[in-house]
């Protein structure tokens, strides 16, 4: 039997990390053309994934020896920052009205500010900053988000952290909040995994239970689902009033948890209407 060494497993995780993340760019294409009522939040999103594709390539080629970001809770390399502006030049190119006008003023600040804002982010220290993971500013949470997520990505495979005991609410990796849910075939059945909403990690998650309080009982914890999207479970729960969506690949087995979910805005409202509030706001801020 031969045995991988680290460099080779990593060029497999990389190989396997970019192909996904193709696949992820040709389904937001596809449900682009399908779903007009969230065709600009996917082609929003295409150039976004593309960017953190050549983010994560650049963190993947830097050398060993020279590698600053090894876990979550290490200050961000000066490197990563370095990429930052280039974020914000492509986002005022071609993000909403609203969204570049805020990449331009971020653009525009200080390199010092800039810095606090991704730090803050990164780990989890001096929230504050934005204004707090579930009800800051909105645009510079997305800033933050989307431009270190290829590089939370990194980190959490190159650490090769595993799961351990109990099934946690939040991710095991990162210590985030999942954002969607996902249903894999499982015998004649599926089986339930939670998406982190930071580094993309995925670890399994209990059925019937709530991830935002842990709530167990089935009666309080409902599901709906909708004619257009039969893959798309919206799963509440009646004790913490919060929601979070499940992709099921055992009716779809072509959707893309990330991707679906986003393209799916349109359950999100019909939640908020009733009263829920999201676990979790996706890279779009839904």
């Amino acid at each position: 039997m031969r045995v991988l060494h680290a460099g080779a497993l990593g060029l497999i995780i990389a190989a396997m990390s970019q192909s996904l993340r193709q696949r992820r760019i040709a389904r937001a294409e596809e449900l682009a053309t399908q779903y007009p009522f969230a065709a600009e939040m996917l082609r929003f999103f295409v150039p976004v994934a593309r960017f953190q594709g050549e983010s994560y390539c650049a963190a993947q080629q830097t050398p060993k020896s020279q590698e600053q970001i090894v876990s979550f809770a290490q200050p961000l390399a000066a490197e990563v920052v370095e990429r930052f502006p280039g974020f914000l030049s492509l986002v005022e190119g071609i993000g909403p009205g609203p969204v570049a006008a805020a990449a331009c003023e971020l653009r525009n600040q200080t390199a010092n500010r800039q810095r606090e804002l991704l730090s803050a982010f990164w780990t989890r220290d001096g929230l504050a900053v934005i204004g707090g993971e579930d009800k800051g500013d909105g645009d510079q949470e997305f800033f933050a988000r989307a431009f270190l997520q290829p590089y939370a990505e990194f980190v959490r495979e190159r650490t090769g952290k595993q799961q351990q005991g109990p099934t946690p609410c939040l991710c095991p990796f990162c210590s985030r909040k999942p954002g969607v849910g996902v249903l894999r075939p499982l015998g004649d059945g599926g089986q339930r995994s939670l998406v982190c909403s930071f580094c993309l990690g995925e670890w399994e998650f209990r059925r019937i239970v709530c991830p935002g309080c842990g709530e167990e009982d089935h009666a309080k914890l409902p599901v709906y689902t909708a004619e257009e999207f039969k893959h798309v479970r919206v799963e509440c729960c009646d004790s913490c009033r919060n929601y979070i969506k499940t992709v099921d690949l055992t009716r779809n087995g072509l959707a893309d948890p990330v991707v679906d979910e986003i393209a799916s805005i349109a359950l999100d409202l019909w939640a908020q209407k009733q009263g829920y509030t999201k676990l979790q706001v996706n890279l779009m801020l839904l």
